[in-house]
Parts: C-alpha cells; sequence; structure tokens
C-alpha cells in the first residue's frame, strides 16, 4: 500500500497545491517562485526518498515568509495523513550529516504530540534573496502540522548556505528512517496504543 497525500491550501496569501509519496524514489516537481527554497525542497524529497510535488503562488511582493511557512504547514499535514494510524513504523529517526564545513544533526519522533527545538545560527541574515530565519519557520510549521517531535542541532558551520543544507538533507533523512515500516514491528510503536492522540 502506498502511503500518499494531498493537501491544498488556499488564503488571501497563498495557493498551494502539495502532494507527497513517504514510499517514493526521490520524484520531485517543485515551483513555490522562491529558489533557494525550491532548492532545499528538492534536497528533502531526493534525500529522503519522497515523491512531492509542490506549486505555491503566494504574496511574494510582500516577502517569501507566508510562501515559506504555508508549504510547510501543508507538507506538514501531508506528512500525518500519509502516516494513517501509524502501524508498523518506525517511530524514531535520527541522522548526523556533514555539509563541508558544517554538521548537522536531526532527530524525529513521530509521536503525535508536536516539540520543536532548533539550534542552528547562521552567518548571515540572507542566502542570495532567502531570509536565513525562514529555515526555522518551515519546520516549525512542518513539525506543529505533522504532530512529531523535531530537534534540529547544527554543531558547527560557517556558511549560512551549507547550515540551511544540512538542515535540510538531515532532517530529511530522519524522516526517512522514522516513516520505514519495520518488520518487525506489529501494530502501533507505543505503550499507549495509539500515535494519534
Amino acid at each position: 500500500m502506498t502511503r500518499s497525500s494531498s493537501i491544498t491550501r488556499q488564503t488571501a496569501e497563498t495557493q498551494i497545491t502539495l502532494s507527497l509519496n513517504l514510499d517514493g524514489s526521490g520524484q520531485h516537481e517543485i515551483d513555490t517562485g522562491v529558489g533557494f527554497f525550491d532548492h532545499m525542497l528538492t534536497l528533502f524529497a531526493r534525500h529522503g526518498l519522497f515523491d512531492l510535488n509542490v506549486k505555491a503562488v503566494g504574496d511574494l511582493h510582500v516577502d517569501s515568509h507566508h510562501t515559506v511557512e504555508d508549504t510547510g504547514i501543508c507538507l506538514g499535514r501531508a506528512i500525518n495523513e500519509a502516516l494513517g494510524n501509524k502501524a508498523g513504523i518506525t517511530r524514531y529517526g535520527s541522522i548526523t550529516l556533514p555539509m563541508e564545513e558544517t554538521l548537522a544533526t536531526a532527530a524525529i519522533d513521530l509521536s503525535g504530540r508536536m516539540w520543536f527545538v532548533s539550534q542552528a545560527e547562521y552567518p548571515s541574515e540572507k542566502i542570495g534573496e532567502f531570509d536565513t530565519e525562514l529555515v526555522e519557520v518551515f519546520w516549525s510549521a512542518v513539525a506543529a502540522n505533522s504532530l512529531m517531535n523535531l530537534h534540529q542541532v547544527v554543531h558547527y558551520g560557517s556558511n549560512s548556505h551549507h547550515i540551511a543544507e544540512g538542515l535540510f538533507k538531515a532532517s530529511a533523512r530522519a524522516l526517512r528512517i522514522a516513516v520505514t515500516i519495520d518488520p518487525r514491528q506489529s501494530g502501533v510503536p507505543s505503550s499507549k496504543g495509539t500515535l494519534t492522540d
């Protein structure tokens, strides 16, 4: 059974359609109007082996904030919906990943409860035209709407592009581990018997 979801979100600020297949191969079609963000979502799809299609039209004449945050909302909802009752999943995933001079860790628990911690500092406020603070905005929205615990730590790094890229790659690979079906796991991996409330 393919675990997939399609989400549509329309507000006065953005119009977004997003589809996600957790059991994909990294196929992607991304168009948010924000070049660096498209690059990061492409990395997320490729390193997570998720099939991901995103079309976002946002109020970029204001800035990229609404587009990035609302895409995170849609991705989080898609993850949660595609997981269903979470029977058989590994649940936890973590990885420490080198990206040139940067070392980044992402740790995930698909607990059905949201928590987000980010420990990352950027040497510059922008990567091209992209505000570096939007990396945290995006992942906070993903965590809140997928109902996951997500902890991100940048141990060190001196290049803002590499720091952001390290976090996207690490988070994708941690999620890839967490959503994997464990053949030894029967039912939901929780002593409560549920990961949905």
